[in-house]
């Protein structure tokens, strides 16, 4: 039997971009994708504290050390810049190694959204 599990998530950023006018995805800073082991083009649930929006998405890396998250294409309209976010990705595996898989958890900074 295979489940699903949390595999990465990246905890309480703040949004610093809503480009409506992109093709799609999720802009992270790049650091904090390898902090969390994500990597470009995986798919991305998106929380959102603010409006209890969901939405998944794709990742692209952003500059480094920049500290952006920004929602590209039709995610734009989900969120608002300063919103309070919760990026997760999963992993499916088979049940027994399910059990002692331990998900990369990533607590940036708040205010920066900087790795701490």
């Amino acid at each position: 039997m295979q489940i699903q599990v949390v595999k990465s998530k990246i905890h309480r950023v703040k949004c610093t971009g809503a480009e409506l006018n992109y093709i799609g995805s999720i802009t992270i800073d790049e650091d904090l994708m390898e902090a969390a082991n994500i990597i470009q083009g995986e798919k991305v649930q998106i929380v959102n504290n603010d409006n209890g929006e969901r939405l998944e998405t794709y990742c692209i890396p952003g500059p480094r050390n920049s500290g952006e998250i920004t929602l590209n294409g039709a995610a734009a309209r989900k969120v608002a810049v300063g919103d309070t976010l919760i990026l997760i990705t999963y992993a499916i595996m088979d049940y027994e190694e399910a059990k002692t898989f331990k998900p990369s958890l990533v607590f940036p900074d708040e205010a920066t959204n900087l790795l701490k």
